[in-house]
This record gives C-alpha cells, sequence and structure tokens, in this order.
C-alpha cells in the first residue's frame, strides 16, 4: 500500500535536517543490539511499525531503529517492510549511522524496487554517501533522481557536500561526468578561487566554468598572490564594547582585554626578533550589527591576516568575508569545528571538541586496552556532543568497543541519575564522562567510588574538573583518573616564567589564561606569516607539530583547521604530569 500519507512530513524533516548539518545535535543513545531478523506474525507487526514510527515522530531513533530494521528484513514477510526500510534509514541517518542507513537503503532498493517514494529514498542515500565521503556515488544516487523532483533539496544538498571534495582528481572525474551541473561547476569554482587551489594552469578552465555557466567574473577572478613582505598588517576584531564604560561590562568584557593584552606582548617578542607586526583593533560590540559595518570598511581587505571575533554569530560573518577576500582568519577561543568546516581561510586556535574526542579515544585504546568496552557520558550541549561522538568513532574504528552511550542534562537531577543508572562499571574498562559543569565531578567520581576498587574502571574527564573548587587533591588524583587539558602549559616552564616577567612589567598583574591564549596564538600565526607569506595554508598542512612558547604546542598537520595538539594530563604529588 502507498505511503504518500506521510511522504511530505519526511521530505519536510529532511530539508530542517539539510539546515542544521553542520550544527545539528542528534538523539544519541546506547546503540541497539540487532534482532534476528524472523517472520514476525501480522499483528504484531503491524504493532511494532506503529510503534517504530511514533517513536521516530517524538525523536528516540534508537528505540525506532530497534523496531523498526527487523521488519524490513525479507524473512520478516512484513507486508510493509518498504516502508520499514526507509523509516528505519531515517532514524539511522538521525542517530549518524551513516553506515547503517546507507545499508538499509541499499536492501529497499534492492528487494523492493518498485516503492513508490524512490526519490526520497535516492536524495537520503545520496547523503549518506556524502557523509561518508562517498562523493562519487553521492552525486551518482542523485543524478538519477526524476528532474521534477526534489531540485532545490537536491541542489541544497549538494552545495553544502561538495565543498568537503578535497581532491582535485574527484573534482575532475565529475565535472567531466556531469558537465552540465551549474551546482557542481561553482562549487569548483568556489574552490579554485576561495578555497586557496587556484593556480595558473588553472586559467583556461576556470575561464570555461565562468562563460559556460554565467559566474560572475569580477567575484571569480583570483586574488594576486602576495609573496613574503617585510611587515604585515593584522585586524583584531573583539567584543571591547568601548561605548559602555560602566564597571559591569568591563568586568564581563576583562578576558578580551586580557586576550588584547596578550595580542600587544606578542606583537612585541615578534618586533625584537625582527619580524614588525602592525595590530589594528576593531571593536565589533556585542551583536552583529558593528561587525557588518566594519566589513565594509575598504582597509579591512588590505590585511594579511585577521583574528576574532568570539561570539558565534559573528564568527560565521567574518569567516565569510575572510573566505570571499582570501585572507587567513583565525578565531581566537572557539572549540566549534563546524566554524572551520570547507572554509580554507579559517582557522580555530584551539583543538575542536571533535580532535578532543579522537585524541582521548586514541589515548585510551593505548592506556586501557580494547578487551573491556568503555562507556561514554556527555552533557547534552554541542561541543559535549561532538566530543562523545568522535570519542566512539574513533575508539571503535581501531578496534575498542563503546558499550554505551547516553547523554544528561547536568541542571536536571533525574536526568543526571539516569545516566549513571545500571553501568556495568564491573566489566567496563572506563568511563568518560564529558561536561564542564562543576557539579558533574563530584558527582561522577562519587559514582565511580561505590564500585569496588578491584572493579572500579578508569576515569577520563575534561581538564576544567581540575579548576572546580568542590574536588579536592586526593579525589583528582585517584588511579586511572586522566584528564583532556587542551589549555595545558607548565607554570614552571622557562617560556611561561619569561612571558608572566614581562606580562607583570607592563600590565601591574599576573597574566590570565587569555591573556596566554593570546600571546601564543600571535606568535604562532605572526611567525608563520614571515616563514610563508600570507597564503601559509600548504605550509602548515604539511609542516611538524611546533612547540608552544606557553602550551604544550600548535600543528594543522594533513589540512586540519585546529589545532590537533591535545594533552592528556594526570594529577601526581601534586605535579600535572604529561601523558600525550
Amino acid at each position: 500500500m502507498p505511503i504518500v500519507f506521510f511522504r511530505q512530513p519526511l521530505v519536510s524533516c529532511w530539508l530542517l535536517s539539510l539546515l542544521v548539518l553542520i550544527g545539528g545535535t542528534p538523539a544519541l543513545a546506547q546503540t541497539p543490539a540487532k534482532p534476528r531478523p524472523t517472520a514476525v506474525p501480522p499483528a504484531e507487526a503491524s504493532v511494532r511499525y506503529r510503534s517504530g514510527k511514533s517513536q521516530l515522530d517524538q525523536g528516540h531513533y534508537a528505540a525506532a531503529l530497534a523496531q523498526l530494521e527487523p521488519l524490513a528484513q525479507p524473512t520478516a514477510r512484513f507486508a510493509r517492510a518498504a516502508d520499514a526500510a526507509y523509516l528505519a534509514a531515517v532514524a539511522a541517518a538521525r542517530l549518524k549511522q551513516w553506515p547503517e542507513a546507507e545499508q538499509l537503503l541499499n536492501l529497499l532498493r534492492t528487494e523492493y524496487p518498485t516503492y513508490p517514494n524512490l526519490p526520497d529514498v535516492l536524495f537520503l542515500q545520496g547523503q549518506a554517501s556524502f557523509e561518508q565521503e562517498d562523493f562519487d556515488t553521492g552525486l551518482k544516487a542523485l543524478a538519477q533522481l526524476p528532474p521534477d523532483k526534489l531540485t532545490p533539496e537536491r541542489e541544497a544538498l549538494k552545495v553544502v557536500y561538495l565543498p568537503r571534495i578535497k581532491e582535485r582528481t574527484t573534482w575532475l572525474r565529475n565535472l567531466k561526468r556531469y558537465p552540465d551541473d551549474a551546482t557542481l561547476a561553482r562549487a569548483y569554482a568556489d574552490r579554485l578561487v576561495f578555497g586557496g587551489a587556484y593556480t595558473d594552469a588553472d586559467r583556461p578552465q576556470l575561464d570555461e566554468l565562468i562563460g559556460k555557466f554565467g559566474l560572475d567574473r569580477a567575484r571569480y577572478t583570483p586574488r594576486p598572490r602576495v609573496g613574503k613582505k617585510s611587515s604585515y598588517n593584522v585586524a583584531v576584531l573583539l567584543p571591547f564594547e568601548l561605548n559602555d564604560p560602566s564597571w559591569q561590562t568591563q568586568r564581563k568584557n576583562q578576558f578580551v582585554t586580557d586576550l588584547y593584552a596578550g595580542l600587544r606582548l606578542a606583537q612585541d617578542s615578534l618586533q625584537r626578533a625582527g619580524h614588525p607586526i602592525q595590530l589594528f583593533a576593531y571593536d565589533t560590540g556585542a551583536d552583529t550589527l558593528a561587525l557588518k559595518q566594519l566589513l565594509t570598511l575598504p582597509e579591512l581587505a588590505g590585511m594579511d591576516l585577521l583574528i576574532g571575533p568570539v561570539y558565534k554569530s559573528g564568527a560565521r560573518l567574518l569567516a565569510r568575508y575572510a573566505r570571499e577576500h582570501q585572507i587567513v582568519c583565525v578565531n581566537p577561543l572557539s572549540q566549534d569545528g563546524d566554524l572551520v568546516l570547507d572554509n580554507p581561510w579559517h582557522y580555530l586556535f584551539a583543538p575542536s571538541a571533535a580532535t578532543q574526542g579522537r585524541a582521548a579515544a586514541q589515548f585510551a585504546l593505548s592506556t586501557y586496552g580494547a578487551g573491556r568496552p568503555g562507556i561514554i557520558l556527555h552533557e547534552d550541549s554541542k561541543d559535549e556532543t561532538a566530543f562523545a561522538n568522535a570519542y566512539k568513532a574513533t575508539y571503535e574504528g581501531e578496534g575498542g568497543k563503546i558499550s554505551t552511550l547516553r547523554r544528561f542534562n547536568p541542571d536536571v537531577d533525574e536526568s543526571l541519575a539516569a545516566a549513571f543508572a545500571g553501568l556495568d562499571m564491573a566489566n567496563a574498562s572506563h568511563v568518560v564522562v564529558a561536561s564542564d559543569n562543576r557539579r558533574i565531578g563530584p558527582y561522577a567520581i562519587r559514582q565511580l567510588q561505590l564500585q569496588p576498587a578491584a572493579t572500579r574502571p578508569g576515569l577520563v574527564a575534561p581538564g576544567s574538573w581540575l579548576d572546580n573548587p568542590r574536588l579536592d587533591v586526593g579525589q583528582l588524583s585517584a588511579p586511572g583518573l586522566y584528564f583532556v587539558q587542551p589549555k595545558y602549559f607548565a607554570e614552571q616552564g622557562l617560556g611561561y616564567r619569561r612571558f608572566r616577567q614581562l606580562y607583570l612589567q607592563r600590565q601591574r598583574l599576573p597574566p590570565s589564561q587569555f591573556a596566554s591564549q593570546g600571546f601564543e596564538m600571535l606568535l604562532y600565526f605572526g611567525t608563520a606569516l614571515f616563514q610563508y607569506g600570507p597564503a601559509f595554508q600548504a605550509n602548515l598542512a604539511g609542516a611538524e607539530p611546533v612547540p608552544g612558547a606557553i602550551f604544550d604546542g600548535q600543528s594543522y598537520s594533513g589540512g586540519a583547521h585546529d589545532n590537533q595538539v591535545v594533552p592528556i594530563v594526570k594529577l601526581s604529588n601534586l605535579e600535572l604530569q604529561v601523558l600525550r
């Protein structure tokens, strides 16, 4: 029986997903064990189907997948198996279990070729392939859509995913395969001009694309490459809020003042090393209005490096400006890897939450081994979800197993209690708790201490717990407790002591963490300007990790646009030991 009656809501659901592809947070839960597919009595199958569809509508994707996937198998002999397969694929996709979603879609197309909603299947199959960076298959699936079906959605999907193609051969192969695809052509022109991939040898093809698809020639004229210079101009765009002198605003913005003070001190250090940099400070205010006005200033387009801003809405605006004007932009504080996704001109100074998750998982495998499973509990925020997803994918991708993945609201007692309830800690190698909330550290450690010492699992936690006054030294130095601390630095190290001395001389105050970050950031990227010139992306991608003057180091190897150096530390004898 056709399911036209619910086709439109599902398409709308995917349109919503497309709009939040970068920032969306899927519902996460422990991956259910796959039931053994057998024939299901019709009455029971109908109940399961209705239950699974209801769970999907309510956002309980793991439960929906558990109900619907067995019904999709031919051996289940369910009359609406094709519908079950599609809805199960939707649930898997919402869980970001892309291989399983693709497997279900392949099953649907093979076993139920007359399925009336095949356009929806092809659309979802295109996204599943794109998510797994199989761009050839994704484009092939979308090309099979009828010309009059899902056209706006299809082109919007390509706009989101095509910029993620890195290999030139993939671009050229698909341009040859789909010579009349305007979205693909524009994406490649963007890659050449705004993605920094253009060379003189690309001029004929770029001219051909401009002429064939009516692209704006002025917009798609590459900016002349600037070689090394004797000095560089750096714009600093931060919310100083100078128009509000109230003590409340000044106190709230102290971190901005500290960050800029660190930048100024690094400017002095670079000057003494024969690397003069001119800093130009711009007040972005507390909203995007002032930033939008600043971005109209002609002088900004002549800068060699942009630093800022600190709020996410402004960060996206400046990132777009940096790409269009081909100026490297560095976000000083954010850990949101989505901000630098698909933008070769945008960097994070810090490791993203996902990079921290991958590094922590690799450390856990080498420390605990893969013999027993791990448990992940994380706060239901964007960064912590990204950390947990990356941890699980890396840990399982390298041979380990995660038995439980749960999220919680740290401010709701019932949610917190449910996250820790019924955990099989005796058979787990370690527990990962991802939350900076100050009540979580004491709660999690108490829960682990209820377990007998002989079977107590290890614990991987955020470095912010080290500054939690609710935790004492005895708790923080417990055996098997490790901290992911991207902001680690040795207070007795020569670099920090020298920086602290210079900062005290100038500011008459000890430096805050933000001052340290500002100093390290300009010292690293300022040095890169003098070493490689303003378009240094390819050079950073191939460079070895660089030890930091204060922090553990910086690395953007392999084309990463967030720092790949993620220290893992342990507190022992009142001192932090770096283990990774």
